[in-house]
């Protein structure tokens, strides 16, 4: 056998052991952790099954539609951006509205929101159909007037009376506000963001890199998951905002929504997919970078103090859950 056969010979033995080795015993129980304490993302959001596309079509345009603003300058898609690689958020600590007025909230993303038990930082909407009516009245957001008025400049538009015709068939006057609010949380259940970290769990040992793997036993191991669980890593609970140390803030969060002292400083849990393109961080936007979160998080919701090693790696982890359409 010649040396040139002899090297080639080798590299194909070489090659063929590298495809014959599996995942690390350490990958496999990581995996099955992640599927028993986490989960995949589904493939559809609850209640899409109904949605047709005559449906989905309408409420995309809503979406996009700046007629729904008292002044025809914002739409949905004004602070909740999904066009191109953006993650649902235009990425400002607070929103300002048609008018100028900035929120005092920052606002969280609409990628996978059908999945969350609620909506709003302080669970005021119990769906996306309930949602879908706020910001179009709230006058600090697109500051229309009155349902009326919505309505109207709909019926006056050459589009929107067929488009409503054919979203919703069986009815007599298919425009009104409730139907509004249903197309834009049709086209909204459609915005599900299926991640890396879907194919890790899924069975991909390759999905995730080392590091991302060490990130992601470090998030388990630094007790992350005890508020950040499930299949959205959070979006299923409420919990108080510095449940061990205190964070400093004047919102007092679910209690607006209840009234009730128990809930003075709750918060919904934010779900962590997407979180590495969704910053700045917490309800009030004045966190702004995902390891500054991580840190924060740490200290005051488990009164740890991470070291720097653990919050990168974390950070490398959280980075896995990000669309895999909207990352470069």
């Amino acid at each position: 056998m010649t040396k040139q056969k002899y090297t080639l010979s080798v590299l194909v033995i070489l090659c063929l052991g590298l495809v014959g080795c599996g995942p690390s015993q350490e990958t496999k129980e990581l995996q099955a952790k992640a599927k028993q304490m986490l989960g995949a993302l589904p493939t559809s959001m609850p209640g899409a099954e109904n949605d047709t596309p005559e449906l989905i079509a309408l409420g995309k345009k809503l979406y996009f539609e700046k007629k729904l603003s008292q002044n025809n300058t914002q739409s949905c898609n004004s602070c909740h951006n999904v066009e191109g690689k953006a993650a649902g958020v235009d990425n400002l600590p607070t929103s300002p509205g048609a008018f100028g007025k900035t929120g005092d909230r920052n606002s969280p993303t609409v990628l996978n929101a059908g999945f969350h038990f609620l909506q709003f930082w302080d669970g005021r909407a119990k769906n996306l159909h309930e949602q879908a009516k706020g910001p179009i009245l709230n006058p600090g957001e697109m500051a229309m007037p009155n349902e009326a008025e919505v309505l109207k400049r709909l019926k006056d538009d050459s589009e929107y009376p067929g488009l409503f015709a054919k979203a919703f068939p069986s009815a007599k006057d298919a425009i009104t506000y409730e139907n509004l609010a249903e197309a834009i949380a049709a086209f909204e259940r459609t915005l599900v963001s299926p991640s890396r970290f879907d194919d890790f769990v899924n069975g991909d040992h390759s999905a995730l890199s080392q590091e991302e793997q060490n990130g992601l036993q470090t998030f388990i191991s630094s007790g992350c998951t005890s508020c950040h669980g499930g299949k959205l890593l959070g979006g299923d609970s409420f919990r108080k905002l510095g449940q061990v140390n205190p964070y400093e803030t004047n919102d007092l969060g679910r209690f607006n929504v209840t009234k009730d002292a128990s809930d003075k400083y709750f918060f919904k849990v934010p779900s962590l997919r997407n979180v590495a393109l969704t910053g700045p961080y917490f309800h009030d936007g004045k966190v702004a970078t995902l390891e500054d979160a991580i840190k924060k998080m740490g200290y005051h919701q488990l009164g740890q103090n991470l070291s720097e090693a653990d919050v990168t790696k974390i950070a490398k982890f959280l980075g896995s859950l990000s669309d895999k359409t909207r990352t470069n």
